[in-house]
């Protein structure tokens, strides 16, 4: 039902910044929760961000806050993140992920994924 189409990644040096962003089809964008993963080779997929339907609740790992934003615009059907302060680290395939059921950490919470977009951190 939902497809969702992820762009901006790419090479930065550390420090540097980038916004992914990640786009919804369908009508029901605006009621539905939305959330970031990412996965590092060799390296089990991880949260990263989410934030609720409206925007007014927002969550990240802890290994990003205060660097990371996400953000959303419903008129576009959405979803961004924004990547300041880059570590070499944070080098991994990002998703973003449609949520469908309770929680907000979990992979599990989350049905309908985009095909990722590379982000490489060079140190």
């Amino acid at each position: 039902q939902v497809q969702l189409v992820e762009s901006g990644g790419g090479l930065v040096q550390a420090g540097g910044s980038l916004r992914l962003s990640c786009a919804a089809s369908g009508r029901t964008f605006s009621r539905t929760d939305m959330g970031w993963f990412r996965q590092a080779p060799g390296k089990e997929q991880e949260f990263v961000a989410a934030i609720s339907r409206s925007g007014g609740s927002t969550y990240y790992a802890d290994s990003v806050k205060g660097r990371f934003t996400i953000y959303r615009d419903n008129a576009k059907n959405t979803v961004y993140l924004q990547m300041n302060s880059l570590k070499p680290e944070d080098t991994a395939v990002y998703y973003c992920a449609a949520k469908s059921s309770w929680g907000w950490y979990e992979k599990s919470a989350y049905d309908y994924w985009g095909q990722g977009t590379q982000v490489t951190v060079s140190s």
